[in-house]
């Protein structure tokens, strides 16, 4: 099975958001179509989406992005938000952890909690005060 993105992917089940949901919902669809979206030409699925991504992005200032980065923020933004590594990488099809790393970064923000929870807990195991309520 060929991809809009290249390659060759599997076929696999996405969940998707109650609002995703709404969005394919609220869309018109082809008569005698069975495709959520087909190229309105040949009302098969897209080949290709770089030229509808072009004008996309252009149209909303965001030259210097690409369609996959929008991959790396999802992934950034779940792993940010506290879910698991392995969560994140069932939702983007990644059969190694390995790979979900390379997509997920975590926010300065997040170590700095994350580093304040470790020497919270040391404390509390030495007989420090918590510096949390200090």
């Amino acid at each position: 099975m060929g991809s809009v993105f290249g390659g060759r992917q599997q076929a696999r089940n996405v969940p998707l958001s109650g609002a995703a949901v709404e969005v394919f919902a609220s869309l018109t669809r082809w008569e005698g179509c069975d495709y959520v979206i087909p190229n309105p030409t040949t009302l098969k699925p897209w080949g290709n989406l770089h030229h509808q991504w072009d004008a996309v992005r252009r149209r909303a200032g965001l030259d210097g992005v690409r369609m996959h980065d929008l991959r790396h923020s999802f992934a950034s933004n779940l792993v940010n938000s506290g879910r698991s590594i392995y969560e994140v990488g069932r939702l983007l099809g990644h059969s190694q952890v390995k790979t979900t790393q390379r997509y997920a970064h975590l926010s300065d923000a997040v170590l700095m909690s994350a580093m304040e929870e470790a020497a919270n807990a040391v404390g509390d195991i030495w007989g420090e005060p918590d510096r949390a309520s200090a």
